[in-house]
């Protein structure tokens, strides 16, 4: 008997999986724990619907991104810091400050987990990776100039 599973079961499949069943294992385990329904017409719609909406929101996702990595692609991000003595910067650049800087100068809002660059502790231009999406990544720079 054909079952779509409805949580991981050992020995049979994961969530979401048609897997073949006996008879006996489906009508005397599975279906009274809730653990799968049958695989009917119905069911299996629903899973093709669902398939069909996941692969849409990861296109869209896709496309949003690739709009925001061409925005951001080797553009400058201004940041300003205090400095301490001798005109060395004061403290660090952190990932946080420069994600909200292309938040507050670009509009597109970006994870500060999702900004690569090295330490910045000094004043002058860094470059940076952010990562938008899978595959999907933006290259800029980073200015870091002395607080007027």
């Amino acid at each position: 008997m054909k079952v779509l599973l409805l949580a991981d079961v050992k020995g049979s499949g994961k969530k979401g999986e048609l897997v073949n069943v006996s008879d006996g294992y489906a009508r005397n385990f599975l279906f009274p724990k809730k653990l799968a329904k049958e695989a009917n017409a119905q069911v299996m719609n629903e899973l093709k619907n669902a398939a069909d909406a996941k692969a849409y929101h990861v296109k869209v996702e896709t496309e949003n991104a690739q709009k925001a990595a061409e925005l951001l692609n080797g553009k400058n991000v201004k940041i300003f810091a205090k400095a301490g003595q001798g005109g060395k910067l004061f403290g660090s650049v952190t990932a946080k400050e420069v994600s909200e800087e292309i938040k507050k100068q670009f509009g597109v809002e970006v994870d500060k987990r999702k900004v690569e660059m090295g330490d910045i502790k000094a004043f002058g231009t860094f470059p940076c990776e952010v990562k938008l999406y899978t595959g999907v990544s933006a290259s800029l720079y980073v200015m870091v100039g002395e607080q007027p």
